[in-house]
């Protein structure tokens, strides 16, 4: 896509939620043989924004400057409305990390979007994140 920069980050957030739930379920489908129901739940811990905000400092110094710059956008991005179940602070980190989500995708950065999320991944694996 075209002119992605221009975009509003809320926007890129609106793509990156759905990028990101995507990635995290097949990720969760291939790595466990699960039901339905595990699976949802884990999905479910592995997308709330508070633990996607964690996720965001400890990414922050494998980024490139141009992704850093998108995760500020996302960051300093003002919502219209307030979370239920993370502090205002946490789904700005969150907001972030979906902008960045969605920046990757419709730039069609396939390659560098697989990295990113293969960070997050051993993130959580290592204890760091959901």
């Amino acid at each position: 896509m075209d002119q992605v920069e221009e975009l509003s980050p809320l926007v890129l957030a609106y793509v990156g939620d759905a990028v990101y739930e995507l990635l995290v379920r097949s990720y969760l489908v291939q790595e466990r043989a699960a039901r339905v129901d595990a699976l949802h739940r884990e999905a479910v811990e592995f997308v709330a924004a508070v633990n996607q905000a964690r996720l965001v400092p400890l990414l922050e110094e494998r980024l490139t400057p141009e992704e850093k710059e998108v995760l500020r956008r996302g960051r300093n991005a003002r919502p219209g409305h307030l979370p239920r179940h993370a502090t205002p602070l946490e789904y700005r980190y969150s907001t972030a990390l979906e902008t960045l989500f969605g920046y990757l995708y419709l730039k069609g950065e396939w390659t560098r979007l697989g990295q990113v999320f293969a960070v997050v991944c051993d993130l959580v694996k290592g204890g760091q994140g959901p």
